[in-house]
């Protein structure tokens, strides 16, 4: 699993990164708000170790962009601050979970655990956008109530597209986090892009998945400007 740490104090960083490498997690790291938001937005992770006090660009605001682009990655916000107003605000942006420094790194761990298992049963769930859902238990795909039947692969790449809604998928991404595969081209995604495409939007005026021209896929909701 992927974690993003978003934290500018290079000491505090290196330990922290180092223990949940540690721990059996791949860490990336940011040491300036604007960069970790880009990464958030750009990367996929199972959750993001935020730093509340950075330079370019606080915690409190990454978190609520990330949480209006509906960028659901569940956020582990850390700070010197202790105030009750600082961990309801954070609350508030949409963190889902709130540690003061200094920690006990142990504690960190079991949140950084309890967040990942929350996340994974909010997941086991059926996904809905516009007349599209996604039962991920039965891995059923149903486009306004008849069922789609698609590969093992095309499932994969629905569930990655839907699950990170709205947010663009490069097609280096999809390769390395979907399929896990080393040895396949950008051009294969393009292929099952397309075939995706066809069983989706066969017999639908609202199409759902876009093409971001140079950077790579994205599944949404339609929107009034998709109408022609």
């Amino acid at each position: 699993m992927r974690i993003l740490l978003i934290e500018d104090e290079g000491p505090i960083a290196e330990v922290i990164a180092l223990g949940l490498e540690q721990a059996g997690y791949t860490v990336e790291t940011a040491d300036d708000g604007r960069r970790g938001l880009e990464m958030a937005q750009e990367g996929i992770y199972a959750l993001i170790v935020l730093d509340l006090m950075l330079p370019g660009m606080d915690g409190w605001t990454i978190c609520k962009t990330l949480r209006e682009e509906r960028n659901a990655t569940p956020i582990l916000m850390l700070t010197a601050r202790d105030a009750v107003q600082d961990r309801v605000r954070g609350l508030e942006m949409g963190a889902d979970d709130y540690l003061p420094k200094p920690f006990d790194f142990s504690e960190l761990i079991a949140r950084v655990q309890a967040l990942l298992r929350r996340d994974r049963m909010h997941k086991a769930r059926t996904i809905r956008i516009a007349d599209l859902e996604i039962d991920t238990r039965l891995r059923r795909v149903t486009r306004a109530g008849v069922e789609i039947t698609l590969t093992p692969r095309e499932y994969a790449l629905l569930e990655a597209l839907a699950g990170h809604e709205g947010q663009v998928l490069t097609r280096d991404l999809i390769l390395e986090q979907v399929w896990q595969d080393e040895e396949s081209l950008s051009n294969t995604v393009d292929v099952y892009v397309g075939l995706l495409r066809r069983k989706l939007h066969s017999g639908h005026a609202d199409k759902l998945i876009h093409t971001v021209h140079g950077v790579g896929y994205t599944l949404r909701a339609p929107r009034p400007e998709d109408t022609p």
